[in-house]
């Protein structure tokens, strides 16, 4: 089942949730271009979003357009 998370009023699916500290070194300095390869490589991720402790791998939910027929 998938995780849902809402930010700000964009609600989004979340694929992966990893720690913060899997992309920091020994120093603590964050590596973000581990970030982002492990956006490519995920299918259907468009976004990452950070929390206090986690990086999360998301996919935008888009807003239904009512398409009226005449």
């Amino acid at each position: 089942m998938k995780k849902f998370y809402r930010h700000g009023d964009t609600c989004y699916f979340v694929h992966r949730d990893i720690l913060i500290s899997h992309f920091s070194d020994k120093n603590g300095i964050l590596d973000m271009e581990k970030c982002k390869l492990w956006k490519d490589w995920l299918n259907g991720v468009d976004h990452v979003l950070r929390t206090d402790s986690h990086f999360l791998f998301v996919e935008t939910i888009q807003e239904a357009e009512v398409i009226l027929e005449s």
